[in-house]
Formats: structure tokens, sequence, C-alpha cells
């Protein structure tokens, strides 16, 4: 595997960031997930837009222009053969001293990875995901506002810890007034008749595009679609659950706290859209070739 690391292309052993980068000390940078189907870099514009829209929030130089960083990425693509799968995009603060200044950072450091990913196994996609309410609260917007995509990750490692302990493969984190966020690494829909309820970006949501894209198709599919905020209430007793994000796409969710959503499998929202999203992810996006 080839690394791209500032503008070169390294062997995977050799791709190295120093000690004393802030990204490793402090968690201080910017990351995207995106994915590559068909030879083709699914919604490139939107995640390089996002990352530096994150970057800018942080007072975080990147150092390039976004369209040199689109090229870098269909590069890393090219260079590693890569027709579907997933690229991680990470944006360091770079080389500082030990101290928490982040000015003492000379240069930003830009790292792309373009592998293969399989976040759940195709088991669950076809039975579906059974969850649980976390006591690990979603970080509130005022201390790190969800929409910055940082490296800094902890609050989500620590609520998929709990998942995890729990016997479950993910879990839903709520904010500090019990509404709904999201998954440890996902987007939440509830579906009740042809009404999607999504959590907005202020409830500790991330604004995540593949939960853009979904609203977008289910919009177009005749079905009414609300940012809205959600209860746990809400879950139990939803027609369908089911999860979005770039490594997960869309997953449904089953069971909640041991409430059974609907027929006890995912339903057919959840697969109709699974099927729209597929077929529009397979045939649009940025040309590798």
């Amino acid at each position: 595997m080839k690394i791209y690391l500032n503008g070169e292309m390294v062997p995977e052993a050799e791709a190295k960031v120093s000690v004393f980068d802030h990204g490793l000390l402090y968690g201080d940078g910017v990351f995207e997930g995106i994915r590559a189907y068909n030879g083709r870099v699914f919604k490139l514009d939107e995640h390089v837009e996002r990352l530096y829209m994150s970057a800018k929030a942080i007072c975080l130089e990147i150092g390039m222009s976004p369209a040199e960083m689109s090229r870098a990425v269909v590069q890393t693509c090219k260079a590693n053969e890569l027709r579907d799968g997933y690229i991680r995009l990470l944006v360091t603060r770079g080389v500082g001293t030990l101290g928490l200044n982040p000015y003492h950072c000379k240069e930003a450091q830009v790292i792309i990875i373009a592998a293969d990913i399989q976040l759940y196994p195709k088991k669950l996609y076809e039975e579906g995901l059974t969850v649980v309410t976390l006591g690990t609260m979603r970080n509130v917007p005022e201390a790190v506002n969800p929409r910055i995509k940082s490296l800094n990750y902890l609050n989500n490692v620590l609520a998929k810890i709990e998942a995890v302990n729990a016997g479950v493969a993910e879990g839903i984190m709520l904010n500090a007034h019990g509404h709904v966020a999201e998954a440890t690494g996902e987007n939440i829909f509830v579906v009740r008749g042809r009404t999607l309820r999504t959590p907005p970006p202020w409830c500790g949501a991330l604004e995540g595009i593949t939960r853009n894209t979904v609203m977008g198709i289910a919009r177009e599919a005749g079905y009414e679609v609300k940012e809205d905020v959600i209860n746990r209430y809400d879950l139990y007793v939803a027609d369908e659950v089911f999860l979005t994000g770039t490594a997960a796409e869309i997953v449904g969710v089953v069971q909640v706290d041991r409430r059974t959503i609907g027929g006890g499998q995912p339903g057919p929202v959840t697969r109709e859209l699974s099927a729209a999203f597929s077929t529009y992810a397979c045939s649009n996006g940025t040309d590798i070739e």
C-alpha cells in the first residue's frame, strides 16, 4: 500500500509522523472518511469542503487548496489501484512543542490512506443491528461542536467501548438533555409511516454526507423528511430505525434496549433506501481514471 504524505507517495512502512505532532499529542487535527465506488470517489467535493470548514473552525491552515486536495485524493486512489474502497484523509496540526499552543506548530501534515473496509459483517446488513442506549453522553456543542470532524474522537471511542462491553455492535449516544444525538460513528433515522426523522446537528449529531444524501434520495422517493428532536420513546415505537455513515452506508436496527423494532428485521423503507443509495453511489462521483 502507498500512502500520500505531504505531497509524496511513500510505502506504508515509511509513512511516519513525528512523536511531537500535535495530532498525536492532542488529537489536534481534522479528517474525512470517503468512499470510492465503481472507479469514482463519492461526494469528493462535499467531503473536501467539510474538511476545510472543520480546519477553519479550529484555525488550522492546511497549506494547499481544495482543488489540490481533491487531486491528491484521486492520485492516492490511482496509486493503490482502488476502484471500490475507503479513503481516510487526515490533516494534523503538525510538529510543535509539548505545550498546547497550536501556533508553535509550523506546518500541517496531510495524510491520505486508500484501502478496503467492511465496518459490519454482511450478516448484520441482512438481519439488522441490536443496539443499546449508552451512558456516555455526546459532547455538548458548546464544548466541541459536532460539525467539526476532528481527530479527537475519544468521546466516540468511550461510547464504542461501552457498546462492545454490553455485547452489541453499536450504541446510541444521547445529548445532555437526554435527546438522541447519533450512534458512535453513524447518524440515526427513525421511520413512522412515510415520515423519516433524524436529529439536527444542534442535538449533537455530525452533519453526515451520507445522511444528507439519504435525505435527498428519500425526498425524491416521496417521503417526508424532517430534522427533529428524537427521544428514546421515538426509537422504541418506530416502524423502522436505521443508521447511515460513509463506512456503514445504510444498516437497519432491529432492537433497541431489548425493544423489537417493527417486525424484527430491516424494514421495507430501509431496504428501499439502501438499494437506491447503492445505485446512486455507484453511478455518481469523481472519476479516478
